[in-house]
């Protein structure tokens, strides 16, 4: 024996080319079964641990093949990390198509107007899209403000409510600049000198929309309750807002006290004259241009009527009479 491997006669070489053939075509070619199922790739997968993932999860036949085909066709370094939705079904250069072009699946996220930012990391969180305790740390991260060319020293109140279309794999940094990037698009120069023509800050006009916006409950009240806030604050009169309050309290258990009005807070607006020190939750646009624009009227007060809506007053005795109305049935 030379140790040398017997080369094949020339009737056997045919055979085992059209087999190596075979092979190929049978692991290029899709499964004729299979459903469509979601596969994560991680951020930072080569092609290779991709190659391995989805032959582990059936959507491909050959591993091989995949990285050579791959290599042909220059997507091996080219391969996007995210969630996708693939199924045995697709050809194997189909598949590699999704993932060169970063086809991955959209997520449709709706944040409400008046959500906090811990109630938005809360929401992401739930959907799988960022980890709650790093976007917070970012949201009140006191040098991002700067960055993003806000005032203050958190993002609370800058994180615009809408509907976002994210994708798994974007980082919380990159949530949190489109949020922000959205809030610009709605408060920009004319907001700013509107807000500017009434003796207040970006970060003031925002405080005042965030007490607006946990306030209201009806579209059309908005442009009073931010009449009544800005009166009394002529008036140096406390506002004297619940959700102030609330914000304050480090547990809410859904009905206010008088131990809790007490409570020691630079939130407290009912110890404290003026707005609190910043932004109370996220107000929408509404709230902002109410904020803005509060309507001409010599309201002071207002009680809810219970069933959303709110009953406004000009005198004290006028809202004391409102309060035995609605809140103690007389």
């Amino acid at each position: 024996m030379s140790g040398r491997f017997p080369i094949p006669s020339r009737r056997v070489m045919p055979l085992l080319f059209g087999a190596a053939a075979l092979w190929v075509m049978a692991s290029i070619a899709p499964w004729p079964w299979g459903t469509t199922q979601t596969v994560y790739i991680r951020p930072g997968s080569g092609a290779r641990e991709i190659a391995t993932l989805l032959e582990k999860e059936g959507i491909i036949r050959s591993r091989l093949l995949f990285l050579l085909a791959a290599f042909s066709e220059g997507s091996y370094t080219r391969l996007k990390p995210g969630e996708y939705m693939l199924s045995p079904r697709m050809s194997l250069l189909k598949v590699l198509g999704k993932l060169r072009k970063g086809d991955v699946v959209i997520h449709p996220v709706v944040i409400p107007e008046g959500f906090t930012a811990r109630e938005i990391a809360r929401t992401l969180a739930a959907q799988g899209l960022a980890d709650a305790r790093r976007f917070l740390a970012l949201a009140f991260d006191r040098t991002l403000p700067r960055q993003h060319d806000m005032e203050g020293d958190s993002l609370e109140g800058y994180l615009f409510p809408d509907t976002y279309y994210l994708h798994k794999g974007m980082s919380e940094g990159e949530i949190i600049r489109m949020m922000v990037a959205r809030f610009k698009r709605y408060f920009g120069p004319a907001e700013q000198n509107r807000a500017a023509a009434l003796g207040m800050t970006m970060r003031e006009t925002v405080t005042l929309a965030s007490l607006i916006e946990k306030e209201a409950k009806v579209e059309a009240e908005r442009r009073l309750i931010s009449a009544v806030f800005h009166n009394r604050l002529r008036q140096g009169i406390p506002l004297q807002a619940d959700p102030t309050v609330i914000y304050a309290l480090s547990k809410f258990k859904g009905k206010l006290t008088r131990a809790d009005l007490a409570v020691e807070s630079p939130y407290n607006t009912y110890l404290h004259r003026g707005l609190p020190p910043g932004p109370i939750a996220n107000p929408g646009r509404s709230s902002l241009e109410a904020a803005l624009y509060p309507a001409r009227v010599s309201f002071f007060y207002f009680v809810s009527r219970n069933d959303g809506t709110h009953f406004f007053s000009s005198t004290l005795g006028e809202h004391e009479r409102a309060v035995r109305r609605y809140r103690q049935g007389g």
